[in-house]
């Protein structure tokens, strides 16, 4: 069967060419590819993807890595903008602010099941639901987004990935910013960041946050007014501690509120981005995260690393479903997510290899909430659900003879779920899951690595909350086995850095949410399922200014055995798991100070549902930057979906909801620093 996959395949095509031509050229005639010697080779990378800074190269795992002030000039300012830009990584199409569930090699969650599939990481701290699973990329470092399963580090959220997200640090050099905003639909933004030392060598701090309001796009016919209003408010705060060469301790409390309309949801059968409400819409979530991170040098040369971390998520929404000026169809949620997480870590070396050793433990306490109407009638499901972990974790990195090296770790974890309904009997249940890790490295070329691995994933399984009729059923964990094999390197004197990786997961206990009919929903681990797929990623400096990158990533995800009463989804493809997805884009800069971008990003279609009735089209979204720095200033030009392209998610919901995507947008940003 043939799948149209748009716009995005038909660039990647025509920008093969630009890939290979380089590589062929060189292996004929070295001197026929070399670019000007004026140019300059790719910055050094190094990231943390096993909790220990080692340059890029040398991980033997799939890694994009977004650059903090790439995401700026690119006006990336929510997770959601990610999808495309890293290859692999998508979103599911919900339309709410604050709420996101992340997809990668064919993997997602549900939100109901308040669990994710690919963890995120905010300078260490995780957030283990898709309630928060959010952040506003204030003071940005980098972004690195590991794909494949990452549970030996991780735990049970990263069976698929992990996205870590880095601050900038703090230190002995004074930075800071103030920017303004204006663009489409009255859009109106105030961001700001500083930094400095308040005690010289032993004391700093920082603080950086903003607002944003912007006027909907979905028309109200009933009220007159635009449904979906949009505002936003964040506030990140640090202190860092160096009382001696050999300690150092970070205190970070991050804050963010939402006052929103509508989710951006209609009626499939109505007339586009216009709805009839007469049931008030609205979404008032907040949360906030307090950690304390702690690094400790001791004398015999171990390390020894403490993270503490408090995340408190308020969920508070209403939304109309019926979309008719009567109050037929509604949901209303209002739950409150609080998880405490304590990590202990200890590190060290052994002549030339570096290992770790460590401890993790979490408890959360959610208070459950979801109020609606529906042709059943009005139901209100109200329940506690507590939940621990505990979990001993260790990672090797050894080099062998020659130039081969081998990393090994593995996860022992143990997790309990408590399930406390107000109309029934509390449940109890608890799992035990081991997540090793191997990967075999080998440096060919002095500047080329061919890698390959075997590691375990696991999600953690839990409870039906929305199914009281059939008095909460338990689910089991999903458990993934990868097999994963890649080549990375850098050619053209390092001016083009590269990444090519294939994989098969074996995947079982497969959890799906399945919706027979509207206001009955559940959480089924009866399938099995085969993802396998291929990820590429280019980093190529032309010389003169020019720069171009691109990553497409291949995935194919379907069920191999999945009966659900007296359906059989056996060959369908898993919900919301694009198959195609990538980006590419070139970028000049000017030694005058200004600089332009435009870059493609996008994704094949999806599907809504287990049955592959209902879908997402895929799409191609054309975004274009331009911008001056002198001095101090720096003015920037965004366009957001240029050719203004239409991707609507049309029978969300088992058929009932349409989720309109975002209209084009232009922005225009003014920047203060010092």
């Amino acid at each position: 069967m043939k799948h149209p996959l748009g716009a995005l395949h038909r660039a990647i095509l025509l920008a093969l060419p630009a890939f290979t031509q380089p590589v062929a050229a060189l292996a004929q005639n070295a001197a026929e590819g070399a670019l000007e010697a004026s140019a300059a080779e790719l910055p050094a990378v190094t990231i943390t993807a096993d909790k220990v800074a080692r340059p890029l190269e040398k991980v033997p795992a799939s890694v994009a890595v977004v650059d903090g002030q790439d995401a700026e000039q690119s006006g990336i300012t929510a997770m959601d903008q990610l999808e495309g830009r890293v290859p692999g990584l998508s979103f599911q199409p919900f339309g709410q602010a604050g709420l996101n569930s992340p997809v990668m090699r064919g993997l997602t969650a549900n939100f109901n099941s308040y669990s994710t599939s690919t963890l995120l990481l905010v300078d260490g701290v995780p957030t283990l639901t898709a309630q928060g699973f959010e952040h506003g990329m204030q003071d940005l470092d980098r972004i690195e987004v590991l794909r494949g399963p990452q549970s030996t580090l991780y735990g049970r959220n990263a069976e698929a990935g992990v996205i870590a997200v880095h601050s900038l640090p703090m230190d002995g050099e004074p930075r800071g910013s103030v920017a303004v905003e204006a663009g489409s639909r009255d859009k109106r933004a105030l961001l700001f960041a500083f930094s400095r030392p308040l005690v010289e060598d032993r004391l700093y701090a920082s603080i950086a946050g903003n607002w944003t309001g912007q006027d909907g796009f979905i028309r109200n016919t009933y009220t007159g007014r635009k449904e979906d209003d949009r505002e936003r408010r964040d506030l990140r705060l640090g202190l860092r501690w160096t009382p001696g060469a050999a300690t150092d301790v970070v205190l970070r409390y991050a804050r963010s509120k939402y006052d929103d309309g509508a989710t951006l949801w209609g009626a499939p059968a109505a007339a586009r981005a216009q709805v009839a409400s007469g049931t008030p819409s609205w979404n008032r979530s907040w949360g906030q995260t307090l950690s304390l991170k702690v690094q400790h040098a001791l004398d015999s040369g171990l390390k020894l690393h403490s993270i503490t971390a408090w995340n408190d998520f308020r969920d508070r929404i209403q939304q109309d479903t019926d979309f008719q000026p009567m109050d037929m169809l509604h949901v209303g949620r209002n739950n409150h997510l609080r998880t405490l997480s304590q990590e202990l870590r200890l590190e060290g070396q052994q002549g030339a290899s570096d290992w770790l050793v460590g401890l993790y433990g979490d408890r959360s306490d959610n208070d459950l909430q979801v109020a609606s109407k529906t042709m059943m009638g009005l139901s209100d499901i109200r329940a506690s659900q507590k939940g621990s972990t505990a979990a001993l974790f260790t990672n090797w990195n050894m080099p062998l003879a020659g130039n081969w090296s081998l990393s090994a770790g593995a996860r022992l974890e143990h997790i309990a779920v408590e399930l406390l309904p107000l109309d029934a009997a509390r449940q109890k249940k608890h799992w035990t899951n081991f997540s090793p890790r191997l990967a075999l490295q080998y440096q060919f070329m002095p500047r080329h690595r061919w890698y390959a691995s075997a590691s375990r994933g696991v999600r953690t399984g839990g409870f039906n909350v929305l199914s009281p009729a059939m008095n909460y059923p338990a689910y089991g964990p999903e458990k993934v086995w990868s097999y994963e094999t890649g080549v990375k390197g850098a050619l053209m004197d390092r001016r083009m850095r590269y990444a090519l990786v294939a994989y098969v997961m074996d995947i079982g206990d497969m959890q799906v949410m399945q919706m027979p009919t509207p206001g009955m929903m559940y959480i089924t681990s009866a399938a099995s399922a085969t993802s396998k797929g291929a990820e590429l990623d280019v980093d190529y400096l032309l010389g003169r200014g020019w720069q171009l990158r691109g990553g497409v990533a291949w995935n194919r995800t379907r069920f191999d055995r999945f009966v659900d009463g007296a359906a059989d989804y056996q060959g369908r493809r898993n919900p919301f798991a694009p198959e195609l997805t990538g980006h590419i884009g070139i970028r000049y800069q000017a030694p005058q100070g200004w600089y332009a971008q435009a870059s493609l990003r996008g994704s094949g279609k999806v599907y809504l549902d287990a049955a592959n009735r209902y879908q997402r089209n895929g799409y191609g979204l054309l975004d274009l930057v331009a911008g001056y720095r002198h001095g101090h200033w720096d003015i920037t030009a965004h366009v957001s979906n240029a050719a203004d392209r239409r991707y609507d998610a049309v029978g969300y919901q088992n058929g009932f909801v349409t989720v309109y995507s975002p209209p084009r947008e232009v922005a225009v940003r003014l920047t203060w620093r010092m």
